[in-house]
Formats: structure tokens, C-alpha cells, sequence
């Protein structure tokens, strides 16, 4: 399995993954040389795990500031930035409408039309 767009890291990057035997093999190559890493299956499943909490962490820390989006463009999971948290539940746009649930840190929910151009500022994206 190979990716090789900006996400992989540094622009250009190449991430390469393979079985070699009974362990996986790993590969990342970038402007600054080429690495390899040899690992059993348990061990690469470890690693897996330890970079997708590593990116939720980015993204989260990312996500710190607030940005401001489109209301058609909210989803599921974004919170709202204000007093009170408000988080997406659902969005569904209608036209030059869109129509957004939101449920409340206690639980309550219920749904707000919007122009689906109108800018919601959130505290967190999803």
C-alpha cells in the first residue's frame, strides 16, 4: 500500500507498506532521506494506533482556534463556539437553506434554518 500526496508528511513523501514474511514492513521516504522499520503484525497495529491518537491530537490542538464555516458546510460533530456548548447532530440543506440540528451539553435538540451561506463560528471542528 503506497500514499504519496502532502498528507504523508513533507510534501512529496512517499509512505509504503508491505508484508514481508510474517511482519510488515514500513517505509517512509521524504526530502530528507528514506527510513525503514521491520515489525511484527501486533507491533504495526501498535504503531497504527499510536499515529491515528497522535492525529487526533494534532487536530485537536489544530482545532483550538475557533474557525468560522458556512452553514451548509457544518458537520455532524462540529461545536458551536458561545456560552453554552451546541454540537451538530445533523445538517440538511435545502435550497439556499440549511437546516441544522443541534444538541445541547444536556441533551436537549432541535433544529434552526439558516442561509446556507450564513457563517457559524465553531469552537471545534469535527
Amino acid at each position: 500500500m503506497n500514499s504519496g500526496t502532502e498528507d504523508a508528511g513533507a510534501p512529496g513523501a512517499i509512505l509504503g507498506v508491505t508484508p514481508v514474511g510474517a511482519g510488515v514492513e514500513l517505509r517512509v521516504a521524504g526530502p530528507s532521506g528514506e527510513f525503514s522499520l521491520l515489525c511484527t503484525p501486533a507491533r504495526a497495529r501498535e504503531l497504527a494506533g499510536a499515529l491515528a491518537r497522535a492525529a487526533d491530537e494534532a487536530e485537536s490542538a489544530r482545532s483550538a482556534e475557533p474557525v468560522t464555516v458556512r452553514a451548509q458546510e457544518l458537520r455532524r460533530g462540529d461545536v458551536r463556539d458561545g456560552a453554552g456548548a451546541m454540537t451538530v447532530e445533523s445538517v440538511r440543506v435545502d435550497g439556499t437553506t440549511a437546516h441544522i440540528t443541534w444538541k445541547s451539553g444536556a441533551g436537549r435538540t432541535w433544529t434552526q434554518g439558516y442561509d446556507a451561506d450564513a457563517e457559524i463560528t465553531l469552537r471545534r471542528r469535527a
